[in-house]
């Protein structure tokens, strides 16, 4: 790959903890540590590295994105992009992002915020700029959105595969999975953290990272089942802990789960990233309540962690635990509840399950191998030649 900057940005890296924001973080140290060209633009904060760069933005908690909202009509806003608070922030970054690839002089923009990437490819094409955008496709953009973006990269060989039978393909789209350093994210012990958080050293914890909401995450289910065990099982010592980003139904939430659960449960809300690996140490389970995931990068620091996984029978879920983990019917009540209890009686199980999840994640998920996949992408992005990217621009669906 020649030798040109290449931007990660994220619009809310600085003010958002969720999966896309460490994923940029990550992806923007791991390319500094191999010497290339990269800067990191971030949504909100300050530069903690060198090579990042603070794009401000109306975020999505922000007045001004109310403001908008409340003004703007309802069906311009969503045909601009900008139906909901994430939308305006995106939008809002995207134009001041923009500027920086601009002064920069950026060769390549790889983003996982949806709307960045349209709104910059599009500055491509109007000849505003020469960067060429990759879309890292975490948000579960319906296919119609999907066939809008030249340089897609799905991430997991399920996704590619879904838009192949659907004819909504194009050449230049590839499969590479999230990566996670499992240097950081290791096997081991945190009794200190457990004592922090009040919980007996020989409970078992049972461990949630996701974003604290009903949607998507089912942490309302996760409650439910949690319930449901401690009902029939008062005895068992065991713990829930729930570690997440806040969401508007956040706090309605955390005083259901403690009015249901009492002690057995423990929010972290806003917990920060530095001291996740302590965390994920400090647990016995893994549990992951979605139905569907993109591929969740929690989901890789739990299995690297050496924690037992249990997710719901989705094919995804299913390649990301590989050995290490259990598929359960989570659409079902009292599926999670069955299986804590049998996992809770069986550390043996445990043990086993948390040494092949970890080794399964050493061999298709470390940073060092994933990034090296990145890399070839990106020099295979940057050496398309302009008609053949004209080409795919330009496709609407290709079998």
């Amino acid at each position: 790959m020649k030798e040109k900057t290449i931007a990660i940005a994220s619009s809310g890296l600085g003010h958002v903890a969720r999966g896309i924001e460490a994923w940029a973080h990550d992806l923007g140290q791991a390319l500094a540590e191999r010497g290339l060209p990269v800067i990191v633009c971030k949504g909100g904060g300050e530069p903690q590295a060198d090579y990042e760069r603070v794009v401000r933005c109306w975020t999505r908690e922000s007045p001004q994105a109310k403001n908008t909202l409340a003004r703007l009509p309802r069906f311009l806003g969503w045909r601009l992009g900008m139906g909901n608070g994430y939308g305006v922030e995106q939008a809002t970054y995207a134009w001041n992002l923009i500027k920086v690839l601009r002064k920069e002089r950026v060769g390549l923009l790889h983003v996982q915020d949806p709307q960045v990437a349209l709104y910059v490819q599009r500055a491509r094409r109007l000849g505003w700029l020469k960067t060429k955008t990759i879309l890292a496709h975490g948000t579960e953009e319906p296919l119609d959105f999907q066939r809008k973006i030249t340089y897609l990269q799905h991430l997991a060989p399920w996704h590619l595969e879904e838009s192949r039978a659907a004819g909504v393909w194009k050449p230049t789209w590839t499969a590479i999975p999230n990566f996670i350093d499992t240097s950081l994210f290791r096997p081991g012990q945190s009794p200190e953290l457990r004592r922090e958080l009040d919980i007996p050293p020989n409970a078992l914890v049972v461990l949630v990272a996701a974003a604290i909401k009903r949607n998507h995450k089912r942490v309302d289910y996760l409650l439910d089942e949690f319930a449901a065990l401690l009902q029939r099982r008062p005895d068992l010592p065991i713990y829930l802990v729930i570690a997440g980003g806040w969401e508007p139904e956040t706090d309605e939430l955390v005083a259901e789960g403690k009015r249901r659960l009492g002690d057995r449960v423990r929010f972290l809300v806003r917990f920060p990233r530095s001291r996740m690996p302590d965390l994920y140490r400090a647990a016995d389970l893994f549990v992951l309540g979605s139905l569907k995931e993109m591929m969740p990068i929690a989901l890789l620091e739990g299995a690297a962690s050496g924690l037992p996984c249990l997710v719901h029978e989705h094919p995804v879920m299913a390649w990301m635990v590989g050995p290490g983990g259990k598929t359960i019917d989570m659409a079902a009540s009292g599926a999670l509840a069955c299986e804590l209890e049998q996992m809770a009686g069986c550390e043996g199980e445990r043990r086993n399950l948390g040494s092949l999840a970890q080794q399964h994640c050493l061999q298709n998920f470390s940073r060092e191998a994933v990034v090296d996949q990145i890399l070839d992408y990106y020099g295979r992005v940057m050496n398309t030649p302009a008609k053949a990217e004209a080409s795919a621009a330009s496709e609407q669906a290709c079998v």
